[in-house]
């Protein structure tokens, strides 16, 4: 990435960490079930989380007793980060210029890819951040989700792909389908383990935000793992030869 590059990434970063939408509503919801997920997958000692932002996994991370690096490339966030987690590492860097002192047991990337410039080149990165036998846990929204399809459609949006407004306002680049997000970790050279997926979102955020029980958000989470190809997030947990 060159210089230039680089100073327009941060600068991006910057902009989106100061009106930051990440862990609003029914996002904080997502987010908090992508780590019932992913607990499942854990092993070793070690964590690094790429890409924390508001910090809202970073909690559960942090209180599962194993040591966290908190990799963030927005200054804003990781003034936070540090406030909140003292004995934690935070690291302010972008991804492409991250050199670990260490290998890690555990990367976890959610909400990561569809911001990137490249995706297979942050996960070949990730890839060797990651011990032999260790576990990369990537979740990201689906373009199959049912409440895009049903955009679609509607006529809302032009195609499944297309970036919606709040899309936008998150900073993302790119929609995934469960076979482009497969083909990354391919392209990456490291073999998938499990192919998932969870929340069933028929409506918006908004939507849900005014009229959803949390009881009936839980259901539709668990939902969307019985049926990953049209859930409104999926992943990958895949396992570093």
């Amino acid at each position: 990435m060159s210089q230039f590059t680089t100073n327009e990434e941060t600068r991006r970063l910057k902009d989106i960490a100061a009106d930051s939408l990440y862990a609003a509503g029914a996002n904080t919801d997502s987010i908090l079930h992508s780590f019932e997920i992913l607990r499942r997958h854990l092993s070793g000692k070690t964590i690094l989380e790429m890409g924390p932002a508001e910090g809202v996994m970073s909690p559960l991370l942090y209180n599962t007793g194993l040591e966290v690096t908190f990799l963030e490339g927005a200054a804003l966030f990781c003034e936070s980060l540090r406030k909140r987690f003292p004995q934690a590492k935070v690291v302010n860097n972008l991804f492409e210029e991250f050199q670990p002192e260490q290998l890690f047991d555990n990367v976890i990337l959610g909400h990561v890819l569809e911001h990137v410039h490249d995706p297979v080149d942050i996960i070949r990165r990730a890839k060797q951040w990651t011990k032999p036998g260790g576990m990369i846990f990537c979740g990201v929204p689906n373009a199959r989700s049912l409440h895009r399809q049903a955009a679609v459609i509607m006529g809302l949006l032009k195609s499944e792909y297309e970036l919606n407004e709040t899309d936008i306002h998150h900073g993302h680049r790119r929609v995934f389908s469960p076979e482009s997000l497969r083909n990354v970790f391919v392209e990456a050279d490291i073999p998938i383990e499990v192919f998932g997926g969870y929340w069933m979102k028929p409506v918006s955020n908004r939507q849900i935000q005014e009229s959803w029980t949390p009881e009936m958000i839980k259901a539709f989470m668990i939902l969307g793992e019985r049926y990953p190809d049209i859930a409104g997030e999926i992943y990958v947990v895949a396992r570093v030869k």
